[in-house]
């Protein structure tokens, strides 16, 4: 036990390969410590890529493509991975965009419109609780709709339905990836200016990171 660097130094290659996977904290903390730099790099790069703002779908998806390949301990080249995925992949990107902001703001809009009817008719409250089921329906099949579509499938009805079966079938980890994702940016929006240099530094590859942390365990048995 108290020799263990000395230990692994004297272990073969096939036992290397042989030693099981770390998992939770201690596998996040092994990635992270590597993955710091090309996080900070794509933070910029991804903020830089969405000036044009009708550049935002190609660069959600060519951020979670690369940093994907981080989450699963590939080797990463910033500037090329990153408009490698941003070229290769900006009609699956688009298409996803779509397919994932328009139910939910319709479905949003839809909650907030009968929420304020329920008020003086119940009945209201029926067309509030579909609104609300596709709305949540909607976000936690998201998470796993990039997730597919970075991990090389196309994008297509096959793709879309298998989302939605793991959004209601494993809903844990894309509710983990949403609050990763969500709860940081909303945050950050909300203390900006104080929190402008975390925004730029950090505020959307780390939530990114954590996401697709959460996300690789089930994502694993559909893409490669």
């Amino acid at each position: 036990m108290f020799f263990n660097s000395d230990y692994d130094d004297l272990m073969t290659p096939e036992q290397e390969e042989e030693r099981p996977e770390k998992t939770g904290i201690s596998r996040f903390l092994e990635l992270l410590g590597p993955a710091c730099a090309p996080l900070l790099k794509l933070n910029l790069i991804f903020l830089i890529s969405c000036i044009p703002v009708v550049t935002i779908p190609p660069a959600v998806f060519a951020m979670n493509h690369t940093v994907r390949r981080l989450v699963l301990d590939q080797p990463v080249k910033c500037l090329r991975d990153y408009f490698a995925a941003f070229r290769q992949g900006w009609k699956r990107a688009y298409g996803a965009f779509a397919l994932s902001a328009f139910p939910m703001v319709c479905a949003g809009y839809g909650m907030w419109f009968y929420l304020r009817l329920a008020a003086d008719n119940l009945l209201m409250l029926a067309p509030f609780m579909l609104c609300s089921t596709v709305f949540l329906l909607s976000l936690l099949a998201s998470a796993y709709l990039y997730g597919l579509i970075c991990g090389g499938r196309a994008l297509n009805r096959e793709t879309l339905r298998l989302a939605l079966l793991l959004g209601a079938g494993r809903p844990l980890r894309t509710v983990l990836a949403n609050i990763s994702y969500y709860v940081p940016l909303l945050a950050g929006i909300l203390l900006f200016p104080l929190s402008g240099l975390y925004l730029v530094m950090m505020g959307f590859s780390v939530p990114c990171f954590v996401g697709n942390f959460f996300l690789r365990t089930v994502l694993k048995d559909f893409v490669k």
